[in-house]
């Protein structure tokens, strides 16, 4: 049986100066009624942000973002989709923002995918907001197929960057897992390992009553380089 969960967290305390300090580093929780009222050019900007960090410097890309807003009409969908072909390949050479053509054609295929889910459900976030909270992967796949490059990895940190509860399949989460006993690979690509990841972090949430974005962080924090308060702060976003 895997180690329960109040084992990790006791470590994850002792790591970190005590439950109080442990406590300071874990992010709000995360609230569905936001996350409904979600507009779509705010879901397609984040997916564009994702898509273009992936692999990237993200800082690059921060300090660039203004440029991408410009760029890209503010992410709203449907002015997107009324661009001709021309619009887009002019962006391939826009120096406001990362020149990656792959990359570009992306956000116009994204920009159907939100408006095709935003006609089916009232907007992306109400979407979001009312798929089951034990079923990440079943949602992850259905932006990796439906959506553009928004599988892997890109998938999991936008959940997490809109304010959905979810969680990181880091190199400490599934270093954790290991630990406590879970039979993943340490790369776990596999449906058969992320499902595995799947099943214990419900049950370690059902254990403890945390959201999941807590299991995930904290998990993170128990093992693994023992990084300071700061150094967590500012990747408040992913994970250790």
């Amino acid at each position: 049986m895997p180690t329960s969960f109040k084992t990790i967290r006791a470590r994850a305390e002792k790591r970190k100066g005590g439950p109080a300090a442990l406590k300071k580093l874990l992010p709000p929780p995360l609230d569905n009624r936001k996350l409904a009222k979600l507009k779509d050019d705010r879901v397609l900007a984040e997916m564009a942000r994702r898509v273009f960090s992936a692999g990237f410097v993200w800082s690059v890309i921060d300090n660039k973002w203004d440029g991408f807003e410009a760029a890209f009409l503010g992410f709203e969908p449907r002015k997107l989709l009324h661009k001709p072909d021309e619009f887009w390949e002019k962006l391939a050479t826009d120096k406001r923002i990362v020149r990656n053509p792959q990359k570009i054609r992306s956000v116009r295929d994204n920009a159907q995918f939100v408006a095709d889910i935003a006609a089916e459900h009232g907007s992306f976030g109400k979407f979001l907001a009312a798929w089951p909270a034990d079923d990440q992967l079943g949602l992850l796949d259905l932006m990796a197929k439906r959506g553009s490059r928004l599988g892997g990895n890109t998938g999991q940190y936008l959940l997490r960057f809109l304010g959905r509860d979810s969680w990181i399949a880091s190199r400490d989460l599934v270093l954790c897992l290991r630990d406590a006993g879970v039979n993943v690979a340490e790369t776990p690509t596999s449906k058969r390992d992320r499902q595995k990841i799947q099943l214990q972090v419900n049950a370690w949430a059902k254990e403890s009553g945390l959201p999941l974005v807590h299991i995930s962080r904290i998990c993170a924090m128990s093992i693994g380089p023992n990084y300071d308060a700061e150094t967590l702060q500012q990747a408040m976003g992913g994970e250790e």
